[in-house]
């Protein structure tokens, strides 16, 4: 079941659906049956995926952080 490439980059994208269409992006380059026009094409996407994937983690990694120090606030005035 091959599943289809979208190439809008303006469209909603979420972490999830970006790293599952990196997958297919891989599994088509990594298969050889592309021209190379398809797979500069591919190629450009994956990247932009990438990209959005790293700043989207970076983003959570940041969010989880304040939720950690936050935490560990209220955990430190409770033993006082």
């Amino acid at each position: 079941m091959e599943q289809e490439i979208q190439i809008d980059k303006d469209s909603t994208l979420t972490y999830e659906n970006a790293m599952k269409e990196l997958d297919c992006i891989i599994g088509k380059i990594e298969n050889g049956n592309t021209s190379l026009e398809e797979t500069v094409m591919l190629f450009e996407r994956g990247a932009y995926l990438i990209d959005f994937c790293s700043k989207a983690f970076q983003q959570f990694e940041g969010k989880i952080t304040i939720i950690k120090n936050n935490l560990e606030e209220v955990f430190d005035r409770d033993n006082l």
